[in-house]
């Protein structure tokens, strides 16, 4: 499809995912700011986003006509949703489209879509109609009263979920019961901590490098904003009519990842690693790779070289047992400890070249292991195992230092 000036793309930014504390324009320098900048962040929604962009743009333009912005923030979807959004910028001049070929995931499109806004209220709300439209003035009116933050809830009065299953209703619950467990003083703010529909206020997350994992960016909002008074509006939960739900498994995993993260940045070991200069929260979720590692390792050079199994040479059996170790480290180590940075450098190319140099530091670590472990075992400690460990923990703090300044740097991918 041929586009021109009046309906081109937005460019992605790059860099932390850092609001800034004014709107900037094209060269980076302040511009006039509106009302309210709507982000909706899309993935195979083709279906769906000609009706939500029409619903959403003649609800606004009766409430605040000419004072806010729609921005589609779309993650490459193969059915070109985005393509079909852009298309309707004619008939719509108040709609942006952004696509993002390089980064994926729901809460990061939030962000970027916010990056490049001009509202000094910024808010988000599903590409598939399950957020009712008709509650987005509510949200609106209360943060003109005063909230930083407002916040669509299916838990307070007027709000509801529409048919789902005993499961899902159950594993909703949990998931919120779970999070007040392990961070109350976020989750503890809200009814519903997992609502994908609200709107904050620029200055409330302006400055603030925000670290989202999968799609529940309230989360973040809460946990690393100054976000001093909160409201919130009663809706019901809508089934979806036209695509697919795209709630899995993985997403109640990267949920509760999430709170284990702004458990360790927003509390004690946040503020030593803030204090010492060193990511201690990142350092501990390596070492307990690590120590799955140790399992791995373990059990391989048990059966190696035990002379009740295979009785290779000890030198050999680490050299097997380390590498298959290390292939386990790398892809916990990708999906987890560095997951920020994994989710920014995506594809089979960038994995393979994190994964090389992660096996090249680890092999050098190996052969500090090896060392460490031929020293002790036959100068020392005459127990192989606990040798073994003990040269584990040295490498350990090799591995991580290195890996994290060359293996997970956190660079713009170009």
């Amino acid at each position: 499809m041929k586009t021109n000036s009046s309906n081109s793309l937005l460019s992605v930014p790059t860099g932390p995912l850092k609001i800034s504390e004014l709107p900037l324009n094209d060269v980076g320098t302040s511009g006039e700011s509106i009302e309210l900048s709507l982000v909706i962040p899309t993935y195979k929604e083709r279906d769906n986003i000609k009706n939500v962009v029409s619903i959403l743009s003649q609800l606004l333009d009766e409430s605040i006509p000419g004072n806010y912005e729609l921005i589609v923030v779309d993650d490459d979807s193969p059915d070109r949703t985005w393509e079909i959004a852009q298309s309707l910028m004619p008939e719509y001049p108040l709609l942006r489209v952004m696509r993002r070929q390089q980064e994926r995931g729901l809460s990061s499109a939030v962000i970027r879509g916010w990056q490049a806004a001009t509202g000094n209220v910024l808010g988000v709300i599903d590409g598939d109609l399950q957020h009712p439209p008709e509650v987005l003035m509510q949200l609106l009116r209360s943060v003109e009263q005063g909230a930083d933050l407002a916040v669509a809830s299916r838990h307070v009065e007027g709000g509801g979920v529409s048919s789902w299953s005993v499961v899902r209703r159950f594993l909703s619950r949990g998931a919120q019961l779970l999070g007040l467990v392990i961070l109350p003083g976020v989750l503890g703010r809200v009814s519903d901590p997992m609502s994908g529909y609200f709107m904050v206020r620029r200055s409330a997350i302006a400055n603030a490098t925000l670290n989202p994992v999968g799609y529940k960016i309230l989360l973040e909002v809460i946990g690393r904003g100054n976000v001093d008074q909160v409201a919130e509006v009663g809706y019901v939960f809508r089934e979806r009519k036209e695509g697919e739900s795209k709630v899995t498994w993985k997403q109640y995993i990267d949920y509760i990842h999430h709170l284990l993260r702004l458990r360790l940045s927003t509390g004690r070991v946040g503020r030593l690693s803030k204090k010492v200069n060193f990511p201690v929260s990142r350092f501990l979720r390596f070492g307990l790779v690590g120590f799955s590692g140790v399992f791995v390792d373990m059990a391989i050079l048990y059966l190696l070289s035990d002379p009740t199994t295979l009785a290779w040479p000890l030198t050999r059996s680490k050299i097997v047992a380390g590498e298959i170790a290390i292939l386990n480290n790398f892809f916990w180590n990708d999906a987890w400890t560095f997951a920020d940075v994994s989710a920014r450098q995506q594809g089979w190319r960038q994995r393979l070249k994190r994964f090389l140099k992660f096996n090249a530091i680890c092999l050098a670590g190996l052969v500090l292991n090896v060392l460490i472990l031929n020293l002790v075992f036959n100068f020392i400690i005459h127990n192989r195992y606990i040798a073994n460990f003990i040269a584990i923990a040295v490498a350990t703090i090799w591995n991580f230092w290195i890996n994290l300044k060359l293996s997970w740097r956190v660079t713009d991918v170009k």
